[in-house]
């Protein structure tokens, strides 16, 4: 069952922390802060092997709104659960044995697959309709060492604002720009702007939703573009 985590809404006088972290070997003790910030409620963006994202606690409605409010999208807006492994994202989404081969086949990579959601997975996450959930791995040390410490998945959402053509990938600039508006900016440098490559599973045949950074060939499917 998941548990609620505590939530919390930033003061006028909060200020956003700001954690310069390796990108190959990142620092135990930073990588310790921003899971606790995680943790009690708070909200960060962090580098993945696509682009940035948010990252927040699976269980927490009031960081899930803050991503709404900064994104400025409705409750129709897909989010993402960021695992650390198959055995992760088996317990938020349901997998088939051709399903799981070809997660196995390609993850951790920039790619993101949407599933039929379990139990396990909150319904505020869930598309209204379909009751599905996106999830992926990110093949990238800084996000796999919090999600290793953390213990869970991120409910996540890439880290595109209002306005933008691309998302942001510059540290300072995400700081500049979402001051006292995230509890915490991991910069781990440049890592990239291209979002990673959809694959709707639940659908029959399965569908190519987006094609980004993931390429395709290693998919082994035919897939029709959304």
């Amino acid at each position: 069952m998941i548990l609620e985590a505590p939530a919390q809404t930033p003061s006028a006088e909060f200020l956003t922390q700001y954690f310069e972290i390796h990108p190959v070997d990142p620092q135990s003790r930073l990588i310790s802060q921003a899971v606790e910030i995680v943790r009690a409620g708070g909200l960060i963006a962090y580098p993945t092997d696509s682009c940035y994202a948010f990252g927040c606690h699976i269980g927490d409605k009031e960081a899930l709104e803050r991503i709404r409010r900064i994104r400025q999208t409705d409750r129709h807006h897909n989010f993402t659960l960021v695992c650390e492994n198959l055995a992760q994202v088996a317990r938020y989404a349901r997998i088939g044995n051709a399903e799981f081969r070809l997660l196995k086949s390609t993850v951790p990579g920039p790619y993101t697959f949407i599933l039929p959601a379990t139990r396990e997975t909150p319904r505020r996450v869930q598309h209204d309709r379909r009751r599905t959930i996106g999830v992926r791995i990110p093949d990238h040390p800084v996000a796999l060492a919090l999600l290793n410490k953390l213990g869970e998945p991120l409910m996540s959402s890439t880290l595109m604002l209002p306005g933008d053509d691309l998302p942001l990938t510059d540290g300072g600039a995400i700081r500049e720009r979402l001051e006292r508006q995230v509890d915490a900016v991991l910069d781990a440098g440049h890592c990239g702007i291209e979002p990673t490559t959809v694959v709707d599973l639940a659908a029959t045949p399965p569908v190519l939703v987006r094609a980004g950074r993931g390429r395709l060939d290693p998919l082994g499917f035919t897939f029709a573009p959304v």
